[in-house]
């Protein structure tokens, strides 16, 4: 079954955060203090997270990405990812994580049936790192990849927020792990998310990491693959891994989009950037399957054709990346 909107695009990729907790405080996803605790039967439960995931496959959802937060911190959530996987119909299961944890977990999760892992790292610099996470330990993230490919993933792609005067200055670093790693790397555009005034002082746009990468490298074009997610991807000569750009600011990519979301509290979104949401909690509590997936149905229907971010400004209300599922 093909689930489409109404612009005919193909939806087949759910994103699902099981948390808004982080054992990070990154300055663009949160604040320094953290989120508001939503409270015990606020967050959903793994069984109606379930029951989410089997809707969306049974209309035509053949990915999912586990989100956050940070998904690790939260328990049980192995046994979750187990099941999760057993879900007939759904044929990529991945995973998005800071990293913090994946040297322990990493075996678990490939066990469990996740098959590709993001890692959000911003920074190659162990200063540069504790600044942009507050207090991150980049070792133990480095140290976390080394054991997804142990535990037999492929290089885990990595996301890096690129931030003028802050961490572009390691862009060609960041480059270079698709050649001695193998890992593919997204360039992901500045986004205004928290309330920051003057958010356009970080931003640089795709064109400009790409011209950059392009001056040190020969670059080759690379076809996305059916689940892909909104990256212009390239290969360095020779790499083995890839390199890509999201230019969510300069550049949309709304035409292309093939996603929904799900966050942990149960409101389901057609665009990350729309303040639109529809609360799913009254059809998992009690559980009515049918129900939950007509709303399903309906929030892919109104996906919006596009967000209205722009280098001068966008209309969205703030939120934290965190709340979301980034």
């Amino acid at each position: 079954m093909q689930l489409t909107d109404s612009l005919g695009r193909t939806i087949n990729y759910l994103r699902l955060s099981v948390t808004d907790r982080c054992n990070m405080r990154c300055s663009y996803c949160m604040p320094a203090e953290g989120v508001a605790d939503q409270g015990h039967d606020a967050v959903l439960r793994y069984e109606e997270l379930l029951l989410i995931a089997e809707a969306a496959v049974g209309l035509g959802i053949e990915k999912i990405r586990i989100t956050g937060g940070e998904p690790l911190v939260r328990a049980g959530i192995v046994d979750f990812l187990f099941r999760l996987s057993r879900i007939d119909g759904l044929r990529h299961l991945a995973l998005t994580t800071n990293g913090l944890l994946l040297e322990r977990m990493a075996a678990d999760l490939h066990a469990a049936g996740v098959q590709r892992l993001n890692v959000s790292l911003d920074s190659l610099n162990r200063e540069t790192f504790g600044a942009i996470t507050r207090g991150g330990d980049l070792d133990a993230v480095l140290r976390g990849l080394d054991a997804a490919e142990r535990a037999g993933f492929p290089p885990p792609k990595i996301n890096m927020v690129v931030m003028a005067g802050v961490n572009d200055g390691e862009i060609l670093d960041f480059a270079e792990l698709t050649r001695n790693r193998g890992n593919s790397v997204r360039f992901i555009e500045y986004m205004p998310v928290i309330k920051d005034e003057g958010w356009q002082r970080y931003s640089i746009p795709g064109e400009e990491i790409l011209r950059r990468i392009a001056a040190r490298y020969p670059l080759e074009h690379v076809c996305k693959g059916a689940y892909a997610g909104p990256s212009r991807d390239f290969r360095i000569q020779g790499a083995q891994g890839t390199l890509g750009i999201i230019t969510a600011v300069s550049g949309h990519f709304c035409e292309e989009c093939n996603r929904i979301r799900v966050t942990s509290t149960g409101q389901a979104k057609g665009c990350l950037f729309s303040d639109d949401t529809a609360d799913l909690k009254p059809y998992l509590r009690p559980p009515d399957p049918v129900q939950l997936a007509q709303v399903l149905k309906a929030i892919v229907t109104a996906k919006p054709e596009g967000h209205h971010i722009t280098c001068d400004g966008y209309g969205h209300k703030n939120f934290t990346m965190a709340q979301i599922g980034g």
